[in-house]
């Protein structure tokens, strides 16, 4: 217990001590105002529910029976919210401490986490309204316990998916065959018994059954070791990883193509190569693909989503890659920020060349956007309109970010590093860009309907494209007004 509460004390300090720390703490109130919002939202809806009519049985025997689908989206909210447990070993590896005492804390660090709370927002007063008229306010408190045991075992789940995901980006076959699996057994059969022993766990829990709580708390425990293992054995990997010099590598891509783009051609050469050889980069890049692809296919064959919320996902399919690489603009760059400014020109090279890229990029969503097209849950008019307007609109706003951004994020160190976070112009930016666009596309629908706006949508980033030139010398000059600060801040950031 005495090295559980040092080890806290440590990493509360140390993130105070770090020198983003300060220019941090306006993102972290937006952060907290989000998460209001979010229990707000979660509060209602589960006094919503409470309240409808189950027809023959109770309402509660139906969400019972949607447990999975709980635990599948709670999985999803956590892929980008939350990453692994992430905590600077190496100094305590020196240390007569055992490796395996350190994972420990970083486990019970990662169920004591108040993500895993989150649901009960929602189950709280579904169950007071709709449970405590049958079973009492003790049917309510052991419902609520065991949905949070569920929680912290699906907590464990999801820790061990990416753990091993962020390892070998093929571990991705693990979740989709599962939940796969999972899919399959609900819908394919004619009355699946999957439904009808989610409800009886669920009953379980209201009951206060013993076995029905034994057997999830066995459950976590197996989830435990399996996730204590499996860290410990790749945080060690990372904490030990040699440059093996004796691999002959058969072929190198230099992508000689874009020789006869000159300098810019060059920085293009040298983005490709970090997106598709370092390791971080090329799995955030597949996992980037796989969510598009998986909100692709979900748009195209089902109608789970319709009106608003489908308009939302198709610009969030597009929005992604800007989010994704152009929210830690000159972020990587910052690791060898001293050459480049060496030269003459070379930033304004290199953010043409990032933008041109980028914008390339949005190619990829394009396609895996076809089989919405061919099923006409989407027209091919707005699918242009957001590849124009995301270069032209979205990325106009998001390039402001390389003036400002000064933190160093290090290309190498994952589980073994803390989690980078964000300043507070990166959260405005990012959110700008994120929701000014769904606006702008409601707004223009209530104005001249849908038809007229993905041609207003194209207008408008045709027009930012061509005018890309004179932004992007603006953004050069302001960075290399702040460029002192700004090295300043690279070098203070690096990983020491």
């Amino acid at each position: 217990m005495n090295l559980f509460l040092e080890l806290r004390r440590h990493g509360k300090l140390a993130e105070k001590r770090h020198p983003m720390y300060e220019k941090s703490k306006f993102g972290k109130f937006w952060i907290y105002v989000s998460v209001v919002l979010w229990v707000g939202y979660l509060m209602f809806f589960g006094t919503m529910f409470g309240f409808l009519d189950g027809g023959s049985r109770e309402i509660y025997h139906d969400i019972n029976a949607g447990l999975i689908f709980f635990l599948a989206l709670d999985f999803l909210i956590r892929l980008p919210f939350q990453k692994t447990p992430s905590q600077e070993m190496k100094p305590y590896l020196l240390l007569p401490i055992k490796r395996s005492r350190l994972i420990d804390f970083l486990l019970i660090r990662s169920g004591m986490d108040g993500f895993n709370l989150m649901w009960l927002c929602f189950f709280i007063p579904f169950a007071i309204i709709s449970i405590s008229r049958f079973y009492g306010v003790m049917g309510v408190v052991t419902y609520c316990i065991g949905i949070w045991l569920l929680m912290v075992l699906n907590n464990y789940w999801y820790l061990l998916c990416r753990t091993l995901i962020d390892d070998r980006i093929w571990w991705a076959a693990l979740p989709l065959g599962v939940y796969g699996a999972i899919a399959a057994g609900l819908f394919i059969p004619e009355e699946s018994i999957l439904f009808d022993l989610s409800t009886s766990y669920g009953e379980g829990f209201i009951q206060g059954n013993p076995l029905t709580f034994l057997g999830t708390l066995v459950a976590i425990a197996a989830m435990w070791l399996i996730d204590r293992s499996v860290m410990s054995r790749l945080v060690y990997k990372e904490m030990n990883r040699t440059e093996d010099t004796t691999v002959q590598v058969k072929s190198i891509s230099e992508y000689r193509f874009l020789d006869r783009y000159g300098q810019t051609g060059e920085y293009m050469r040298l983005e490709l190569k970090m997106m598709l050889r370092n390791k971080i980069c090329r799995k955030s890049l597949y996992s980037c693909i796989a969510v598009v692809l998986m909100f692709t296919l979900i748009i195209s064959f089902s109608d789970v989503y319709e009106g608003g919320m489908k308009d939302f996902l198709i610009l969030y399919n597009y929005v992604l890659f800007g989010i994704l690489f152009a929210g830690n603009l000159m972020g990587y760059e910052g690791n060898y920020i001293d050459g480049l400014m060496s030269r003459k020109e070379s930033i304004y090279a290199l953010m043409r060349a990032k933008y041109i890229l980028y914008s390339l990029v949005l190619l990829i969503p394009t396609i895996l956007m076809i089989p919405a097209m061919v099923t006409g849950k989407t027209t091919v008019a707005i699918c242009l309109a957001w590849l124009l307007f995301i270069p032209g609109g979205v990325y106009a706003c998001m390039f402001q970010l390389a003036v400002y951004n000064n933190k160093t994020i290090d290309l190498n160190t994952q589980l073994s590093a803390r989690k980078n976070v964000g300043t507070s112009l990166q959260y405005l930016i990012t959110g700008v860009a994120f929701f000014v666009p769904m606006v702008l596309q409601f707004t223009f629908d209530a104005l001249w309907g849908p038809d007229v706006t993905p041609w207003i949508l194209m207008g408008i980033g045709i027009v930012g494209i061509l005018l890309s030139p004179l932004w992007l010398k603006n953004i050069y000059r302001r960075f290399m007004q702040r460029r002192y600060k700004n090295l300043e801040g690279f070098r203070d950031s690096r990983q020491k």
